[in-house]
């Protein structure tokens, strides 16, 4: 009786979906399942965040409508989160804005940007929202392949001369979900040059920061000098403070930009509740001792599926940053096949390649979500698995 709009047709979670309902027909068959599929922190936040919701909760007055921008505390704690940590000056009056997760941020800005018909340069293998969200807004994608052999970096070069003349935005993710690539500076600074010389907005979420391992410590594309003429940057709470089903997130740069989005969000929603904009407040300017602790348990953790893998002769790269493992298909199966052959013969669930673009496939990943002793537990069972 009701069909859906032509705009939701270019929508799918149908892998994500499969793959979860599978995992759940394993759980209700009484099957032990270790999931590291969905990249949801599995570690609370610092005791002293959940003490500033806690305290705030109890205020009468914080149940009310909040504006979309989020209150100037906040505003001004991510100013200067961003100039301590990165050396990057931002205004907090316009320059930064609040968003209910980092996500719905990337969803709404093509929106703002883009008419039917326009392009947005997408990164292929990427996060599903970077293309769902210029689909919804009748963009045209052009698929950046992210290759081994070219380092997981677009090569900027390879872009038709008539799709750049179309092209509005370019979106870039480094420290990279779901390849847990990293992007050096130089490529940070080829990039600006790129897109003043062709007016294209680049939108970089840098939601994974502060999940970066070994001493290595990624820039700000806000930190090139002359990025906030053609840039916005998106960041969140959710993996560096644990505080993923709170849905607290920002924007940050070209005030322009970013005065559009508000003007959208305005008309769509209010802002975040109260009390979690307050606990948002305590992450970001209390103890940072727990973001390196939240880092140094993922490093342990990739360090076990790495290392066990990698003895297993199962050859997967180490990577710097992130809350992922990007592996190579270790068997001939497609990245879907090998997925379900895993989760049936072994208990452990994990998303196919395949399911973050056409160049996803033969490879999998593999979210760092459970405790050491659980990952250890999944190697143990691949190991028995794929050399009995």
């Amino acid at each position: 009786m009701f069909e859906q709009a032509d705009r939701m047709k270019a929508l799918t979670s149908a892998i994500f979906t499969q793959i979860d309902d599978m995992r759940k027909a394993e759980v209700a068959a009484g099957k032990d399942v270790i999931t590291l599929s969905i990249g949801s922190p599995d570690m609370a936040p610092a005791p002293h965040i959940i003490e500033a919701l806690k305290n705030s909760i109890d205020g009468r007055m914080n149940y009310g409508y909040t504006l979309s921008r989020g209150v100037p505390e906040l505003l001004t704690a991510i100013a200067n989160w961003y100039q301590a940590k990165f050396d990057v000056e931002l205004d907090p009056a316009t320059e930064v804005h609040s968003l209910i997760g980092s996500q719905e941020g990337l969803a709404h800005i093509a929106l703002c940007l883009i008419n039917p018909g326009d392009v947005v340069l997408v990164p292929d293998p990427g996060y599903p929202i970077f293309s769902s969200g210029p689909l919804v807004a009748g963009a045209e994608l052009h698929r950046m392949p992210l290759t081994p052999e070219n380092n997981y970096l677009p090569d900027l070069t390879a872009i038709d001369e008539t799709v750049l003349k179309r092209a509005k935005i370019m979106i870039l993710n480094y420290p990279n979900n779901p390849l847990a690539a990293i992007a050096p500076r130089s490529f940070l600074e080829e990039v600006v040059a790129f897109a003043k010389r062709h007016n294209i907005l680049v939108c970089y979420d840098f939601a994974y920061s502060d999940l970066v391992f070994d001493g290595y410590r990624p820039d700000s594309f806000l930190s090139i000098p002359g990025a906030k003429d053609i840039a916005i940057e998106f960041n969140s709470l959710s993996k560096t403070y644990n505080m993923a089903g709170c849905r607290v997130g920002y924007v940050v740069g070209n005030a322009k930009v970013i005065s559009i989005l508000g003007r959208l969000k305005s008309n769509f929603d209010y802002g975040i509740f109260y009390p979690i904009q307050q606990a948002a407040i305590a992450a970001l300017t209390g103890s940072q001792d727990c973001v390196g602790e939240t880092a140094a348990r993922y490093q342990r953790r990739r360090d076990i599926i790495v290392n066990g893998f990698n003895e297993l002769g199962w050859q997967v790269n180490r990577p710097q940053a992130s809350m992922y493992v990007w592996a190579p298909v270790p068997t001939k199966q497609s990245s879907f096949d090998f997925t379900v052959s895993l989760l049936k013969n072994t208990g452990v669930a994990v998303i196919p390649g395949s399911a973050f673009g056409a160049y996803g496939e033969g490879y999998v990943r593999i979210a760092l979500v459970q405790p050491e002793s659980r990952l250890e537990e999944a190697v143990d069972r691949i190991t028995k698995w794929l050399k009995p």
